[in-house]
């Protein structure tokens, strides 16, 4: 099976038996590394860095290096005629003229699905601002299955900034759909996003127990736990009794260690002031003396700042070397896959892919925009000239909307039909999103509005389940 013209965008564009198998030729190669040069002669990669990078960026040009292809690259937004104010969709159609593949690095959410759609090459997105990194996540889950053989059933704990760290987002999809267990430790002020937590409960099957709902001595036991997703493929007990089942698992150990930097760099001034980096958790020889983290890999994407002591470097759990280390093989398998260069065989029992639903899009050009307003890539003024708002459906009850760019979600507060009764002006009402009139507009006749005043501006009068104004 080839992926030929494909793109990377979300750890979701890949199929579990597609990773099993991008695996398998990352080991292929590793053992092989000399033989694997001429691959990809001719070919050319554009490597597109427009934030600081230092493994992913070489570890890609390594990578296309090693299998005989070249490389162009523009590192600097400054040097670039995106600083003049030219579109992201107007430069990937012009570097995709140049180049057979392009890997792109962007602060904002969203670019790289842009370049995808534009570029006319495969893309690889190599971290889009906060949103995520699935060749990162592909590194990591590679490391897990070399020192583990295997992913299913491990207990693997995320530490640190879960709100602002694209790998934990990337991360947090892939474990759950391979069967895993999640611990989720976040810094102050730094959980997972909420629609991070609504697609994990539901698009993959297991159950999210928050942190109202654990007991007390799960809460502060081997650390603080804001939250933890068990996998479907867990004992019945451990879902149906999750207090005492819970105590009796960690007790067993945490099979995995992922720690994240503070993202000081996405950090809003008012967060930079609330003294997250002194409060920040910190993974360290005390830590790890604790028997539950006898066998634990501790892992990190890297760079690391003080959230990860020195001092671990040389126990033998730790995974973070390697890590970046394993990133060319990975990488080099990747790019030989996307452009055609190498098929591969997906083995028929890991075909299956958790959950993925078909949303309903919403489409308009007025009405509702992403509420990410500072960093999506649909928000910013150079590309709202082309880049209209679009949504994918994701629920009715209440009604949310989740931004195909970013993922954020929004919560409309009106909506209204595009066929209103009878066809007459005094039919041409907008209602309250929770009413049952959501349930009953057809989608592609459904019409939402931010406020009242936009949906009035559009010629809607308020029916009588609109609110009463407060």
């Amino acid at each position: 099976m080839a992926m030929t013209n494909r793109s990377l965008v979300t750890v979701d564009d890949l199929s579990n038996g597609e990773i099993e198998a991008l695996f398998s030729l990352a080991d292929e190669m590793s053992d092989s590394m000399n033989e694997q040069f001429g691959l990809c002669h001719g070919k050319i990669m554009a490597s597109l860095f427009f934030e600081p990078s230092t493994r992913t960026r070489l570890s890609f040009e390594t990578a296309m290096h090693r299998l005989g292809g070249s490389v162009i690259s523009a590192v600097d937004i400054g040097a670039t005629s995106l600083a003049k104010g030219e579109s992201i969709a107007d430069m990937a159609r012009v570097v995709g003229s140049y180049a057979d593949i392009i890997v792109i690095r962007h602060p904002w959410e969203g670019a790289a699905k842009v370049v995808a759609d534009y570029a006319g090459v495969p893309v690889i997105n190599a971290g889009d601002g906060s949103h995520e990194h699935p060749t990162q996540t592909l590194c990591d889950l590679y490391t897990i299955k070399k020192e583990r053989q295997t992913i299913k059933g491990l207990k693997i704990a995320l530490w640190g900034d879960l709100k602002y760290g694209r790998t934990t987002h990337s991360l947090t999809y892939a474990l759950a759909r391979l069967g895993a267990t999640i611990l989720f430790r976040p810094g102050p002020g730094l959980e997972l996003p909420e629609h991070v937590l609504r697609k994990l409960t539901t698009e993959y099957g297991g159950e999210l127990i928050r942190y109202e709902a654990l007991d007390q001595a799960i809460k502060g036991g081997l650390f603080p736990l804001d939250a933890i997703y068990i996998t479907p493929s867990s004992p019945h007990q451990l879902a149906m009794m999750p207090d005492v089942s819970l105590q009796v698992e960690l007790k067993t150990g945490v099979d995995a260690l992922y720690v994240t930097r503070l993202q000081t760099e996405r950090l809003s001034a008012k967060a930079k002031k609330q003294g997250l980096k002194e409060q920040y958790p910190v993974v360290d020889k005390k830590l790890l003396r604790k028997k539950e983290f006898k066998r634990t890999l501790v892992m990190h994407p890297l760079p690391r700042i003080d959230e990860l002591a020195y001092e671990v470097d040389a126990d033998p759990r730790s995974m973070y070397f390697k890590q970046a280390a394993r990133g060319v093989p990975i990488r080099m398998a990747l790019i030989a896959f996307l452009l055609g260069a190498k098929e591969i065989s997906i083995p028929r029992e890991s075909e299956s892919f958790i959950r993925k639903t078909d949303y309903p899009v919403y489409r308009r050009d007025f009405g509702v925009s992403c509420p990410n307003r500072d960093r999506c890539v649909s928000t910013q003024e150079t590309e709202t000239k082309y880049i209209k708002p679009e949504f994918k459906i994701v629920s009715n009850q209440p009604l949310t909307l989740r931004c195909v760019y970013c993922e954020h979600e929004v919560h409309p507060r009106y909506i209204a039909s595009s066929e209103w009764h009878d066809g007459t002006l005094d039919s041409k009402k907008y209602h309250s999103a929770d009413s049952h009139w959501t349930r009953k507009i057809k989608t592609e006749n459904l019409i939402v509005f931010d406020s009242e005043s936009e949906a009035e501006a559009h010629g809607f009068k308020p029916s009588h389940y609109v609110r009463v104004r407060h």
